[in-house]
C-alpha cells in the first residue's frame, strides 16, 4: 500500500526549522499553541458528523470514533487550560484556518450520493489520517525545538503538555493506518478506492498545510498550482466541476489578503525598521518561488 508522509513547504522548510523559529518568539509561540487547540477543538465535530454518517455501521468504526472524540476533546481541554493558564488568547487564531481550507478543497458532494456511503467513509478515514501524520510531525518537531530553548517555566509547562498530546496522537494514526488495511483487503476494488483516497487527501493536505503557511508573493500561483495536483488526484469527468467551483476562491482568496495586511501591520508596529530591512524582501522574495 502507498505509504503517505507531509511533505515540506514550498520554501523547503520543514516543521523543524519552522518550529525552532517559532519558540524564539512568545507571541508566535501562543498563536501556534492556539492553533492546536482550535484544530483539536474542531475534529471533534468532524468526527462527529463522521459517526452520524455511518450511522452506527460498523459498530467497531463507530466505537473507534467516539474513542477517537474523546482523545481529541481532552486534548483540547489540555490545550485550553495551558493558554488560559499563561494568559493567551483562546479566540479563534488569526490568519488562514488550515481546517477551513481543508474542508474547502473536499469534494464532498461526491461522496454524498445515493450508493456511496463506503467510499466516503474511505475519504474520511484517509483525511483522518493524514491530518494526524501532519499533527504528529508538528507535536515531534516541537518538543524537539523546546529541548534547545531556554527552560522557562512556561516552556516546561508547555513541553509537558505536547509531551502528553503526542504519543495519543500517533496512536490515532496507527489506527488509520490498520482501518484504511482492512478497507483495502476486502477486494481489489477497496484496494484501489484506498490507493486513490490517500493520494488525494495528501495533495489536498499539502494544499490546505501550505495555504495557511504561505502569504509571500505569488502564493495565490502556488496555490493555484496545488489546486491542479489535487485535481490529478480525481476521476477525468470530475476535474473541470471541481476546478470552477474552487478556482475564484483560490486565486482571490479574501483571508490571504486579510492575513498579509495584518502580519505586515504587526511587524511595522513591532519595528519599522525590521520592516523595510526583512518583511519586505521576504515578502518579495516569495516571487522567486
Amino acid at each position: 500500500m502507498t505509504v503517505v508522509y507531509p511533505r515540506k513547504t514550498h520554501s523547503g522548510m520543514n516543521a523543524r526549522d519552522i518550529l525552532k523559529q517559532v519558540v524564539r518568539d512568545r507571541e508566535i509561540h501562543w498563536i501556534t499553541l492556539n492553533r492546536y487547540r482550535y484544530n483539536e477543538q474542531r475534529s471533534c465535530k468532524d468526527l462527529t458528523n463522521l459517526i452520524e454518517l455511518i450511522n452506527g455501521q460498523p459498530p467497531e468504526l463507530a466505537r473507534d470514533l467516539s474513542r477517537h472524540v474523546s482523545d481529541e476533546a481532552r486534548h483540547a481541554l489540555w490545550l485550553t487550560e495551558l493558554l488560559v493558564e499563561l494568559g493567551a488568547d483562546i479566540g479563534t487564531p488569526p490568519g488562514i484556518s488550515y481546517i477551513d481550507e481543508f474542508e474547502r478543497l473536499i469534494d464532498q458532494q461526491t461522496y454524498q450520493q445515493e450508493g456511496r456511503l463506503e467510499d466516503g467513509v474511505i475519504a474520511a478515514l484517509a483525511s483522518i489520517n493524514v491530518t494526524e501524520k501532519r499533527g504528529c510531525e508538528y507535536f515531534a518537531a516541537h518538543l524537539h525545538a523546546l529541548k534547545d530553548a531556554p527552560q522557562t517555566p512556561e516552556n516546561i509547562k508547555i513541553r509537558d503538555t505536547i509531551a502528553r498530546i503526542f504519543p495519543e496522537e500517533v496512536g490515532h494514526v496507527r489506527w488509520g493506518n490498520r482501518w484504511l488495511a482492512q478497507m483495502a483487503k476486502k477486494s481489489l476494488q477497496h484496494k484501489e478506492k484506498v490507493e486513490r483516497a490517500k493520494r488525494q487527501y495528501a495533495a489536498i493536505e499539502q494544499a490546505a498545510y501550505e495555504a495557511g503557511m504561505d502569504i509571500m508573493a505569488g502564493a495565490e500561483l502556488r496555490r493555484l498550482n496545488n489546486l491542479l495536483e489535487v485535481a490529478d488526484t480525481m476521476p477525468l469527468w470530475e476535474r473541470p466541476q471541481y476546478l470552477m467551483e474552487r478556482l475564484p476562491e483560490t486565486l482571490l482568496s479574501p483571508e490571504l489578503q486579510l492575513t498579509r495586511l495584518n502580519v505586515a501591520q504587526r511587524a511595522w508596529e513591532r519595528d519599522p525598521q525590521i520592516f523595510m530591512e526583512k518583511f519586505v524582501p521576504m515578502f518579495l522574495n516569495g516571487l522567486k518561488r
